[in-house]
């Protein structure tokens, strides 16, 4: 009788995960923060963009490792906070869950689809602002409006951006094992 790999439900699927040269993993996200934190004061409505988390959950799915999802939105993270005004930890803690999860689901789904990826950014960029204000809020006793009609047009113009952004890092993966 033939045995068929696919057939069996609790079986892990094998996926090929991409792999980037080192100096990829230093100098996206580097140029994504330095983006983050210096175009907005030259072209204000560029504010939006989180160009940081977009690399945080790229990277994340395309690892499909919680662990290394964790690890590379941490140092993401921490990293943001220390060139931004914010207290360090705060982006340092948010883009480790976002790393986490994101690298979770991409266990679960094909994360070579846009349409995929699409949302993953939209939802991201929710939980993103959603924890950011919750631990604003709880940890530093900052009395933050959390204005959701706002969250969601600056979720949906973030997710609009990581398609092509994607598609542009996608182009620089290297090895795949």
């Amino acid at each position: 009788m033939a045995h068929d790999d696919n057939l069996l439900p609790n079986q892990p699927r094998k996926t090929k995960v991409p792999q980037f040269r080192i100096i990829a993993y230093l100098f996206i996200p580097l140029l994504a923060i330095l983006f983050q934190v210096y175009v907005p004061r030259f072209v204000e409505y560029l504010s939006y963009l989180e160009l940081p988390l977009l690399v945080t959950v790229y990277f994340a799915i395309m690892r499909r490792q919680p662990i290394a999802g964790a690890v590379i939105g941490s140092a993401i993270g921490l990293l943001q906070d220390s060139l931004s005004q914010h207290p360090l930890g705060m982006f340092g803690i948010v883009k480790t869950l976002v790393g986490y999860f994101a690298a979770s689901i991409s266990q679960r789904f094909d994360v070579e689809n846009s349409a995929l990826r699409f949302i993953l950014s939209f939802f991201f960029f929710l939980f993103h602002q959603f924890f950011f204000w919750v631990m604003a809020s709880g940890l530093l006793g900052q009395n933050l409006e959390f204005q959701l009609p706002q969250t969601i047009i600056f979720a949906f113009l973030n997710a609009v951006v990581a398609v092509p952004l994607f598609l542009i890092l996608d182009r620089l993966r290297t090895i795949e094992r």
